[in-house]
């Protein structure tokens, strides 16, 4: 819909003269269209990785078959890297006569001898290698740095007595992806984590969004926006939950669960039916910490499953929007993000340069290893002996994460990466976590330009940017 700005130029340069009386209908006709309910069929979500399956008992040969799908999954990302042609398994590369050899391997050790070089022991399915990176190859020692434990790399070296002189360092990496635009101007929302059922959460600010997101408030451009946004991703956390930390109840307003997600789902209920909104859990939803995570259960949530524009999906998840016939969509990798703050102690220089204020250089390391979470101690984990949902198979147009409270927002090799906000004051809790919130804010992706501006609830500023 055009604001009537835009409307009055128009018709100035066919030459109308706008009077005042003509100018005041078509403000009014403007502002019945902009608060008009809408009544069209919310857009279509169309889910290409949901992960469904129920917990059950795992057995030592599920973790051993898990990995090994993990290592040769990623091992074939990086034979398609052109610096990885001509790779070879450590058994042949340790037999060989080659002075030069590519391997591909697993890092199960990590240490920094006395002379400042690095040794890596790398593992693949036929044995086990010794891999110095020399502090005279500078460029390469910080490189090496920043590597950590399980994740899979492609290594090109010289080889010595017994050991590996590396050369070369590969990552499975996306290669660079292309720019999808949508043919018309939409708008796709990031809702960061919600924490309803807190005594912390910032009712007056979400409120304040969704008087907003109905046209009731904000200028003429931006009601036109509001009109515009199709989806809303909410990045799990969606409420408090109950017993998540020692001494929660002290911090709730609503101790039952199921209250929670009722409370929840009445603020959903004043967001337009013709938007639709997409939840994944997070760590405070009632569902088995374990990546990857259920949907949040219908038992426990039963408001939301009885909202038509609501599509619950796993997490991580990865689905498809704005998809027409004419357009194939942009495809977006959600996840929570529980990781994130594993990596954010763990790689050097993130931690040198501001840790989690850094999420979206986390988020670009993420996608370099190909990986959720790369390392075992990261996150706890389902060792489905059948997939690694956790793999990023799909080199996807926007990758979305919550979790930190901060909202970060960056590009990758045409990914466009979005960290979520929350609504939450600062608890207790979020302060031995090492939170910063950064409360109140909206990112939204133009999906025809593929920008993102970000407005701001925050009752402390009150303005948007």
């Amino acid at each position: 819909m055009k604001t009537t700005t835009e409307i009055v130029h128009e018709l100035i340069d066919k030459g109308v003269l706008v009077t005042p009386a003509m100018l005041k209908t078509i403000q009014a006709q403007n502002s019945q269209a902009t608060n008009t309910p809408q009544t069209t069929t919310p857009p279509p979500v169309h889910l290409v990785k949901n992960y469904t399956k129920k917990t059950t008992k795992r057995e030592v040969a599920d973790f051993v078959q898990h990995y090994t799908i993990r290592f040769k999954t990623i091992e074939r990302m990086i034979r398609q890297r052109p610096e990885a042609r001509g790779t070879t398994t450590i058994q042949r590369a340790m037999q060989s006569q080659a002075e030069t050899s590519t391997i591909i391997g697993m890092i199960c050790e990590k240490q920094e001898t006395k002379n400042k070089n690095i040794i890596l022991e790398v593992e693949d399915l036929t044995g086990r290698a010794k891999v110095i990176i020399s502090q005279n190859n500078n460029e390469l020692l910080q490189q090496a740095k920043d590597l950590f434990l399980d994740e899979i790399i492609g290594i090109t070296a010289r080889k010595g007595d017994g050991v590996f002189f590396a050369t070369d360092i590969i990552h499975p990496d996306i290669p660079f992806h292309e720019l999808k635009k949508s043919p018309e101007e939409r708008y796709i929302a990031v809702i960061g984590d919600l924490h309803f059922g807190s005594k912390k959460f910032l009712a007056e600010e979400f409120n304040k969004f969704l008087e907003w997101i109905n046209g009731n408030v904000g200028s003429e451009s931006q009601k036109r926006i509001a009109q515009l946004v199709d989806y809303l991703i909410f990045i799990g956390d969606v409420v408090e939950g109950v017993g998540v930390y020692p001494g929660q109840e002290e911090d709730l307003t609503h101790t039952s669960i199921k209250e929670q997600f009722k409370g929840f789902a009445t603020l959903l209920k004043k967001i337009p039916s013709s938007k639709r909104i997409i939840i994944g859990p997070g760590n405070h939803e009632p569902v088995r910490l374990a990546e990857p995570q259920p949907p949040i259960p219908q038992d426990l949530a039963p408001e939301l499953y009885n909202m038509p524009n609501v599509t619950l999906t796993s997490n991580p998840a990865t689905f498809i929007l704005n998809k027409t016939n004419t357009f194939p969509g942009l495809t977006i990798l959600y996840y929570h993000g529980y990781s994130i703050p594993y990596y954010a102690d763990n790689i050097p220089s993130i931690r040198a340069g501001g840790g989690l204020k850094k999420v979206d250089l986390i988020m670009k390391e993420l996608l370099k290893r190909r990986h959720l979470a790369p390392t075992h101690n990261s996150n706890q984990y389902l060792p489905d002996p059948e997939e690694d949902h956790l793999i990023i198979d799909t080199i996807p147009d926007i990758f979305i994460t919550g979790h930190v409270h901060r909202v970060a927002v960056s590009s990758y090799k045409n990914v466009t990466i979005i960290n979520g906000s929350c609504w939450t004051d600062m608890t207790e809790n979020q302060e031995k976590r090492g939170l910063e919130n950064q409360p109140g804010k909206v990112p939204l992706i133009n999906t025809q330009t593929r920008e993102v501006r970000i407005l701001n609830f925050h009752k402390e500023t009150n303005q948007r940017s």
